[in-house]
């Protein structure tokens, strides 16, 4: 069964969508940026019929009841999204959630501990999904126990749609296509961002960190599962990983270090997927620091964040700095960025440089990123590509995501693309 055949078997009846989470701090962000897309009298997509049919979903019914007021109150026009009450800790209520919308977009976190049965349920009721997920062993777990049930119904399974890892993903692939696809690729890209965190976060990158072993060592059927992408290489493609060296980046003029982030995962798993990054791809994920004595600042904060996260009495003091519904106001989401800036090199010396810039990245854009993801794989139907599986966000939506955020405000910018003998 094709994705789009699974998409009109699953929509009679089924709302286009639902929000799980909505009531926490990015979810209450995805549902108002949900509701003033739903009132902007635009069209949501060429599937689209009527006004958008959508819910907010959670455990408690008097904070649904609470958001589903401010929503009405706030974005006067717009759809009242219905309210579905459900649990990670029930499996039917979760079932029942799934089997309500065509889509099930999540902000249930940290996913590790309160994801899969939400999987599990949209795999069972066909359901496409998505998340916001940083977790690697948790994308990884999916793949291993669900990519396999969800390519045979036609499902979508997406994972990391907010700033972990859309805009690098989505970025990538604008750079590689400014390149001959014929040529070995050497794609760098290299983050600075500014912004607060909420206590969901917080709590999700202190349990990550408990949980990642030192040194970075990992078994090796779970490092490979990490890297593998669901479908073989084709031919004698070949996807590596770049420089993990600190050094002076003339493109800046700064220093930039490695970034351990998800993020370098889903951009080689992208081009394990995809042609469009050539026969021989390595990709190096950076940190823009500037200067060394800062460099020395930023690492020895996030070691010791690290080693402390090792021993629970000093990990659950960790947890304690944040509650879990805590986040950055409105004010310091307005004077937060983010850009990533990517240069590309191929063989025959071609080379690009292509810019993502937006604004909040943790919070405001990756609310906007979640939420458009949803309305993609609602209503973009046959403009999407054509897969079904665990996927990353440029394997299943490519070209119509990219285009949707260029709409709603962030930037995808080729800055200079020069070919072979042309100055560099």
């Amino acid at each position: 069964m094709s994705s789009n055949d699974a998409a009109t078997a699953a929509g009679e009846g089924r709302l286009d969508l639902a929000l799980f989470g909505a009531t926490g701090f990015t979810g209450a962000l995805t549902a108002e940026y949900l509701a003033r897309r739903a009132a902007a009298g635009e069209s949501l997509g060429p599937g689209q019929e009527g006004p958008l049919r959508w819910a907010i979903a959670g455990r408690n019914r008097d904070k649904l009841e609470a958001l589903r007021r401010r929503l009405e109150e706030e974005v006067p026009g717009s759809p009242l999204p219905e309210i579905l009450v459900a649990s990670v800790d029930d499996a039917d209520s979760l079932r029942a959630l799934t089997g309500a919308c065509r889509v099930l977009l999540t902000t249930v976190g940290p996913y590790a501990r309160f994801g899969e049965g939400v999987v599990a349920a949209c795999v069972e009721t066909g359901t496409h999904y998505a998340d916001i997920t940083g977790e690697p062993d948790f994308v990884s777990t999916l793949r291993d126990r669900y990519d396999a049930a969800a390519r045979e119904k036609g499902l979508r399974l997406v994972s990391c749609c907010g700033f972990d890892s859309i805009p690098h993903d989505l970025g990538a692939l604008l750079a590689v296509r400014q390149l001959p696809a014929d040529q070995k690729i050497d794609l760098r890209g290299f983050v600075r961002a500014k912004g607060g965190m909420s206590g969901g976060t917080w709590r999700s990158a202190v349990n990550a960190m408990a949980e990642t072993p030192i040194f970075g060592k990992k078994s090796g059927k779970k490092k490979r599962a990490r890297e593998r992408s669901p479908a073989p290489s084709e031919g004698e493609r070949r996807v590596r990983r770049g420089s993990q060296k600190v050094y002076r980046e003339k493109l800046f003029g700064e220093w930039v270090m490695p970034l351990p982030t998800i993020d370098p995962q889903v951009v080689r798993r992208s081009a394990r997927e995809l042609p469009d990054y050539g026969p021989d791809f390595r990709y190096g994920h950076f940190l823009r620091i500037g200067s060394l004595p800062r460099m020395a600042v930023v690492s020895g904060t996030i070691g010791s964040v690290f080693a402390l996260s090792k021993l629970p009495p000093a990990r659950k003091w960790l947890l304690s700095l944040k509650d879990s519904g805590d986040g950055p106001t409105e004010e310091q989401r307005a004077r937060s960025r983010f850009s990533v800036t990517f240069l590309g090199r191929a063989g025959d010396g071609s080379r690009t440089v292509v810019e993502v810039r937006g604004g909040d990245p943790g919070y405001d854009e990756t609310s906007k990123m979640l939420a458009e993801t949803g309305l993609s794989l609602a209503f973009d139907g046959d403009r999407l590509p054509q897969q079904a599986g665990t996927l990353t966000p440029a394997v299943a939506l490519g070209g119509c995501l990219l285009e949707r955020l260029r709409e709603a405000g962030l930037v995808f910018e080729v800055v200079e693309t020069k070919g072979p003998g042309e100055d560099a």
